[in-house]
């Protein structure tokens, strides 16, 4: 990629997984790897940087050899503030965005999710059909001085902020099924179960 089309890309992994027992999800395993290498996996073929957005365990995350960046505020005030503090760090136009427990996302579908976006939009959401999976996007860097002016008003709610935006839809409604995202044990149990996941992205 060159020019203007340069991507950075974040994976989301700064939750406190409350459901999750407050595992770190990223490290959770699946299917006998930490959940985040699926999305680094995924991302690589198709950014120019990669980052991580972490607020624990950020020892661990550097053994990726990519850079781990926290909130600005200590609070684990959700995936917006992950995504403010990577488009201040990134080094591109473009920020691409992916949460670190949807295994089933590859680099073909967030293939698609740039190729939505246009030269009208400043950003590109996926949508499978009955709703936003907001946290699969990607946006231009240049709306850092608005995320940052919604965070500091109080609020949190990710499609709210999207609303605000020339948004556009990233059509997936072909194959709702990749969006399955893993936020209990249970919910890990029965992914790791079901036998049409077994043959899982590796890129």
């Amino acid at each position: 990629m060159s020019g203007q089309n340069k991507v950075s890309g974040v994976v989301l992994a700064g939750g406190l997984a409350r459901r999750m027992q407050q595992q770190d999800k990223g490290l959770v395993q699946f299917q006998g790897r930490a959940m985040i290498s699926y999305a680094l996996a995924a991302m690589s073929p198709l950014v120019d940087e990669l980052l991580i957005s972490a607020n624990r365990h950020q020892h661990e995350y550097g053994r990726y050899g990519l850079p781990v960046i926290g909130d600005s505020s200590p609070t684990f005030d959700g995936p917006l503030a992950g995504i403010l503090a990577a488009m201040r760090v990134a080094r591109h136009p473009l920020l691409l965005v992916t949460p670190c427990d949807s295994p089933l996302i590859g680099t073909a579908h967030l293939q698609r999710l740039l190729a939505t976006l246009n030269g009208a939009c400043d950003a590109a959401v996926a949508f499978d059909g009955a709703r936003l999976h907001p946290v699969v996007m990607v946006l231009r860097t240049r709306l850092q001085d608005s995320l940052s002016d919604y965070l500091h008003s109080g609020e949190r709610k990710m499609a709210n902020w999207l609303q605000q935006q020339q948004m556009i839809r990233a059509d997936f409604s072909d194959m709702p099924a990749i969006f399955a995202n893993i936020n209990t044990p249970n919910e890990l149990l029965a992914l790791e179960a079901a036998a049409c996941y077994s043959d899982l992205p590796t890129t």
